[in-house]
């Protein structure tokens, strides 16, 4: 667990880390470089999830050595099925760029939206708490939470 106490808001009791795949911590359907080191880290604290549409169909063999769970997200409705997917956790921090990771940002506890190769859609940009411009910036910001305080603070 990762305990967040931030100036002008309550305080955050982090237990899970939902990463969305493409965009986010892979590229054209590949880790990005860095990824791996982190998430082996951060899984020491937190209970990671990648939840994805899988779109290059490569997610299982990617995270097959990482300490994560997958979802696959089946629905018509891929938004709506993130928002629910972190609705049902309870100390959520999530890190995305689709306008499919919107609404998981605002169930979410903590987002930080990524702008990497792929951009950062608008919408999920708006609901961010947070803006990085690479994958390892965001891991980063857990592994050294007091980034996060500076800059949530009120």
């Amino acid at each position: 667990m990762l305990d967040l106490t931030i100036p002008g808001r309550e305080k955050l009791e982090i237990k899970h880390l939902v990463l969305d795949f493409n965009g986010t911590i892979a590229f054209d359907g590949e880790l990005i470089s860095g990824v791996e080191d982190r998430i082996h880290l951060l899984s020491r604290q937190l209970e990671i999830h990648v939840i994805t549409a899988d779109t290059n169909g490569s997610v299982l063999n990617q995270c097959k050595k990482l300490p994560v769970s997958v979802h696959i997200l089946r629905s018509g409705d891929h938004t709506k099925e993130k928002g629910e997917f972190v609705r049902s956790l309870a100390g959520t921090v999530c890190v995305g760029n689709g306008a499919n990771d919107a609404v998981m940002f605002e169930e979410a506890n903590v987002a930080i939206a990524v702008i990497g190769n792929e951009g950062c859609a608008t919408s999920t940009l708006l609901k961010s708490d947070m803006i990085v411009h690479h994958i390892n910036e965001a891991l980063d910001l857990l592994l050294k939470p007091n980034r996060i305080i500076a800059t949530l603070r009120r």
